[in-house]
């Protein structure tokens, strides 16, 4: 745990929460005998804490965006690929507790758990500081502090820049398919595929469809234009 602390620059007074932001439900549904506590309910508050700040930090700092292209931005900057990215740069993969199931099919490399720890773990600092202040240190210093606000984020409409790529070429066609969708009901996190011409382009996660579908098309774009 203190390697762990010494990483994401706070010492927890309560070491549990910490431990309880590092415990997925599998671990916790196998411990019949010494129960616990899984990540999900911390998830569930770090993702409005990580939501509130970005917000946040967009209408400071981007005072001539309208609203639809700052909900867009945000979802940019916290969806699965970001946070995927922050895990990997704390390798929360060796801290997190899994259950024998989600062990063996490869839980602690896949980026939808990686990512809903990094919200827990935003919730954890919350709680056991009792401020804003340390998860928004955390979330400026690992999430934001490398966000690119220039001229192409400012227009982003993914959909539709993947729209007019694709339709410079006579009889192509596009088609978003939701293929997982993971999470309890108050806290869904969906995920899209692109396809087109009915070859796969790019995949991506939000907490709505019409983040998915968004994220997926980001996805594409970054493939074609590579």
């Amino acid at each position: 745990m203190q390697k762990l602390e010494e990483k994401i620059g706070y010492s927890f007074q309560n070491r549990e929460l910490l431990r309880t932001a590092l415990t997925h439900s599998s671990y916790a549904n196998e411990r019949h005998s010494n129960p616990c506590e899984s990540y999900e309910r911390l998830e569930f508050l770090g993702d409005s804490i990580l939501g509130y700040v970005t917000a946040a930090f967009l209408y400071r700092h981007e005072p001539s965006l309208p609203e639809g292209r700052m909900t867009r931005l945000r979802a940019e900057l916290v969806c699965e690929q970001s946070l995927h990215r922050v895990a990997l740069h704390l390798g929360l993969g060796g801290y997190m507790r899994l259950g024998r199931g989600e062990e063996h099919t490869g839980g602690r490399e896949r980026p939808s758990i990686l990512a809903d720890m990094v919200e827990s773990i935003i919730a954890a600092m919350y709680l056991d500081s009792g401020s804003l202040e340390e998860p928004r240190r955390f979330i400026m210093t690992q999430i934001l502090k490398d966000a690119e606000i220039g001229e192409t984020h400012r227009s982003a409409d993914y959909k539709t820049e993947l729209q007019e790529l694709v339709q410079r070429k006579a009889n192509q066609h596009i088609a978003y398919e939701l293929v997982g969708e993971s999470g309890p009901d108050h806290n869904k996190l969906f995920t899209f595929r692109v396809s087109i011409n009915g070859e796969s382009a790019g995949e991506g996660s939000g907490r709505t469809k019409k983040e998915a579908e968004q994220m997926a098309a980001c996805e594409a774009l970054r493939k074609l234009k590579a």
